[in-house]
């Protein structure tokens, strides 16, 4: 017997250290040979197990099965599991387990679940069921926070995958849990229902205590302190789960009759009364982003779940007072919003209130969710994949490289080479880049025509004489839209109004300005003045330039035989602007969008407005503030020595240079400084110095502008601290619409 058991324990030994080993070496193998090694594994553990060998850890506790799951070798795991039944369990409780790589154990779980549908079924349900479990503890306050938020959406994220993947998973959600079949597909997410209960419940308590309008949501919070006072002792506690109608009143009376003695003294209790809100907000947060990867798992793609919109719809008030009291939310958890824009239009306003540099990382972050792991071994590049372009004519050459390319592949990375040249790397990416964004607006490609003051440009109307011109623009889209995936600057700039049209946002007549201003300059008269009586004869139709031909263009079905009056001249300034602006170009537009959006999704550029996003595609210019000063014009009762414009640029001079960009696009409808200086700034009827003008001071009044005449309307503050807030609140939230001059 003795002799026995000493070779049992020899062949464990031995499987635990061929697991390793192959493992070591399997990260540097080729995949076509990974299948071998795999094979190779599966099979020795096969026969080593059927002689016997026994299943036990190293001498540092590995055991064969760690080992096999940290290199993501499911066919050894099968094996493993068929000879000792207890280690599926093993694996299924590995999901909470942070230190195990994500990827590995999909991997696993991935082979397991194709091998019979019940196995399938059971792997969902026992993810669901520790997902369950790891959500009520995230519920209650007892637990840590940042540990079991992130075990609970690794599970969930693990349990979506495997369901996405399993036999014949249907794809037009039929058979799926959100349309309320009971077949055993839905049934697996039965073990979750529990917690979305307990989320709701929550949410309607939280928003009930809201409805009471009291500063300090005392009922609610004492049930709070008294789970943490628990939890001080050492006793576990569930989280709270109202059960049933009237449980809100029960709860309400219980704590009312509690006394301060019960929560440990007057003292503790004041000291730990937080808000109720900030005590639990980012824990439901959480929950809710993980009831959304469920919800969404169960939909076809491009699909918002209707239980997830309704469930949103139900809380919104909760959900916006979440946000508001922490916007950090958002980015952390409230993912949904870049895949409903029926959600996001209820959350936008709060959402652009964020630092410009928070949505930044959250775009950046949802741009390359998708995309390998970063800790994946890489593997030379691939001859096939580089970009060889010719430099004497490398727009086209480009335009036709690129559009061959693999999309997937070049989001991922760039090489670039030039023909007749060894030379690659980010050094000559970068290169391309620049020469391209000059080569977008070569005159040659009729693509752009310059805006009025010469630094900007705008689609061309006439580009058609250009017989290949919606493809190349359909390239220039590319092209930005590659550079702002891999964050390249491009050395051009386009009109306001362009930079509208790639976030969807309307154009307004100011923007006209741009590649009209005396046009622009009648449409605001038109706005400014009654014309009731003046005999403009205007009518709902304008002439305009048709393929060469000056035609009369309806703004409006009817258009001709209506006329402009006083009561709708506002919607007449408005078409005309749009077919100036948009219509005159639609085709051109539609194509650039076409290949922009190929790299950068609608759904995530919308976090900018169009001074972000120029920022975002050209970058940070630099700003002479004495050059500023110097050419800078005062009006309407301000001289260069009064307080008030002391106190002015003195906060210029000590705010950010993203904010001084702001004021500058604030005043000028541009981010940049002409070629020469601030002394030639162009403003709606050629030279315009930046002006400040007084405006008599009330409270809480903010500064104005009038972009058409580079013009600040600076009321006269008391006091340099209420100037310089009330001036930041005016870059930051004043961007979003224009009124009257």
């Amino acid at each position: 017997m003795g002799g026995q058991n000493y070779s049992m324990t020899l062949y464990s030994t031995s499987v635990t250290s061929m697991l390793r080993t192959r493992w070591g070496r399997q990260r540097c193998m080729w995949p076509a040979r990974m299948v071998t090694r795999r094979h190779g594994q599966r099979d020795t553990a096969q026969i080593l197990l059927l002689r016997g060998a026994k299943y036990l850890p190293d001498k540092n506790g590995v055991t064969p099965l760690d080992l096999c799951v940290q290199g993501g070798y499911g066919e050894t795991c099968e094996v493993l599991i068929q000879y000792h039944p207890r280690l599926f369990q093993t694996i299924i409780q590995m999901t909470q387990n942070e230190d195990l790589r994500e990827n590995m154990l999909r991997q696993v779980l991935e082979h397991l679940s194709q091998q019979s549908e019940s196995q399938y079924l059971k792997i969902l349900t026992s993810l669901a069921e520790v997902a369950t479990t790891n959500g009520h503890k995230l519920l209650s306050l007892s637990s840590n926070y940042d540990a079991q938020m992130k075990s609970l959406l690794r599970i969930v994220r693990i349990f979506c995958h495997v369901f996405r993947i399993g036999p014949s998973s249907p794809s037009n959600g039929i058979d799926m849990g959100y349309n309320g079949n009971k077949t055993p597909r839905s049934q697996v997410f039965k073990p979750l229902e529990l917690l979305w209960h307990s989320l709701d419940e929550w949410l309607v308590l939280i928003a009930t205590e809201l409805m009471k309008n009291k500063k300090d949501s005392t009922d609610i919070t004492s049930i709070l302190l008294k789970q943490k006072g628990q939890d001080q002792d050492g006793t576990s506690i569930p989280p709270f789960e109202p059960s049933g109608p009237g449980s809100y009143e029960n709860l309400s009376t219980g704590t009312r009759e509690s006394k301060p003695d019960a929560l440990g003294g007057k003292q503790e209790a004041s000291a730990d009364c937080q808000d109720v809100i900030s005590m639990t907000a980012n824990r439901l947060s959480a929950v809710i982003q993980a009831f959304y990867m469920c919800c969404s798992c169960q939909m076809p793609p491009g699909m918002t779940s209707p239980r997830f919109i309704e469930f949103v719809c139900k809380h919104d008030e909760v959900l916006k007072c979440f946000v508001n009291r922490n916007p950090k939310i958002i980015f952390d958890h409230f993912h949904f919003l870049l895949e409903c824009p029926e959600l996001m239009s209820r959350f936008m306003h709060i959402i652009k209130a964020q630092p410009f540099k928070d949505r930044c990382e959250w775009f950046y972050e949802h741009l390359h969710s998708g995309q390998p792991d970063s800790d994946m071994v890489h593997r030379p590049v691939n001859e096939n994949d580089i970009l060889l372009v010719h430099r004497d004519s490398i727009f086209r050459s480009s335009c036709e490289v690129v559009s061959k390319a693999n999309c997937a592949k070049l989001k991922q990375g760039i090489a670039v080479r030039f023909h007749g040249e060894e030379g690659m790397g980010q050094g000559v990416v970068r290169e391309w880049f620049d020469i391209l964004s000059n080569e977008i607006v070569n005159p040659d490609y009729a693509l752009f025509t310059q805006s009025a003051d010469g630094t900007t440009f705008q689609p061309n109307s006439n580009s058609y004489v250009n017989p290949d011109h919606l493809n190349y623009f359909r390239f220039a889209g590319q092209i930005l839209g590659l550079a702002l995936n891999h964050r390249q600057l491009v050395n051009i700039y386009f009109t306001r109004s362009f930079y509208k049209h790639i976030l969807g946002i309307p154009v307004n007549y100011q923007d006209v300005a741009s590649i009209d201003p005396e046009y622009a300059k009648n449409l605001q008269w038109i706005l400014d003045n009654d014309i009731s009586d003046l005999g403009l004869e205007l009518t709902f139709s304008v002439e305009t330039d048709v393929f060469g031909a000056m035609e009369e263009v309806p703004l409006k079905p009817g258009g001709g035989s209506i006329l402009v009056t006083q009561n709708n001249k506002a919607e007449y300034v408005q078409l005309v602007t749009e077919l100036r602006m948009t219509r005159a170009i639609q085709p051109q537009i539609n194509a650039f969008l076409q290949g922009f959006h190929m790299f950068i999704p609608p759904s995530l550029i919308q976090l900018f407005d169009e001074y972000e996003l120029e920022l975002l595609l050209s970058g940070m210019p630099e700003i002479d503030v004495s050059d500023w000063i110097k050419n800078t014009e005062y009006t309407s009762g301000y001289e260069r020595e009064d307080p008030v414009i002391q106190w002015f640029w003195e906060v210029v001079e000590n705010i950010t240079p993203e904010e001084r960009v702001l004021l500058l696009q604030f005043v000028t409808g541009s981010s940049r400084v002409p070629h020469g200086g601030f002394a030639n700034i162009m403003g709606g009827s050629g030279l315009q110095n930046f002006t400040i003008a007084a405006v008599p001071y009330t409270p809480n009044l903010l500064p104005t502008s009038s972009t058409c005449i580079n013009m600040l309307k600076l009321p006269e503050y008391p006091s340099k601290e209420i100037l310089k807030d009330r001036l930041l609140v005016a870059l930051h939230c004043g961007s979003y619409g224009y009124t009257m001059a």
